[in-house]
């Protein structure tokens, strides 16, 4: 896929994705400190580990004009967590593919953010970027995600799932694979009120 022009901004009822600033630094690395949230990654983050993480997301917007966008309150600036669309870090058993992702920092779970936020995210991967299929893994026991994924309407097949590259023999090496297509979406688009 050619490379798309940015997108540095998408705004729902609550939020607002937007392109990452120097200032967030302190949130996102106190977000990856937080056990709570990390549960389903091998471990937290210290800063330097987030701030390269930051990097490397503010570097695939770079590459590809899109990425993961900052995520904040509308009317109340400051980090939150982030959605975004990105392509794997990782020899991914869907080949080359477009990944959507999510995180919030503890406080702001169990409010709809994470949907809220991911269904503006697949809005523009299928409207405004042009893509033909996202895609959603989650360790196994990651019911919150694979609930967001359901919520999206996204599609697993069992068939797709797989053991992550990046962590042989651990326990939270199994994943699940959700997939949504284009046509998905907008046959969906056109039944809902």
């Amino acid at each position: 896929m050619d490379r798309v022009s940015p997108l540095y901004t998408l705004t729902t009822h609550r939020l607002t994705l937007r392109h990452w600033r120097d200032e967030d630094s302190e949130s996102f690395a106190a977000m990856n400190a937080d056990p709570r949230v990390r549960e389903y990654y091998p471990s937290v983050l210290t800063q330097a580990e987030s701030d390269a993480s930051m990097g490397r997301i503010r570097g695939h917007f770079e590459e590809h004009g899109f990425g993961n966008w900052a995520v904040e309150l509308r009317g109340r600036p400051g980090l939150i967590g982030y959605a975004g669309i990105s392509h794997p870090s990782f020899p991914s058993p869907c080949g080359p593919c477009v990944e959507i992702g999510w995180r919030l920092a503890f406080a702001y779970w169990g409010h709809g953010y994470a949907t809220e936020a991911a269904e503006a995210v697949v809005v523009a991967a299928f409207e405004k970027i042009g893509l033909a299929e996202i895609v959603s893994f989650a360790t196994v026991g990651n019911l919150r995600s694979r609930r967001v994924m359901e919520k999206l309407g996204m599609s697993h097949d069992p068939a797709d799932d797989f053991d992550h590259p990046l962590l042989p023999g651990h326990r939270l090496s199994p994943h699940v694979l959700y997939r949504l297509r284009r046509t998905a979406y907008q046959s969906r688009r056109t039944t809902m009120p």
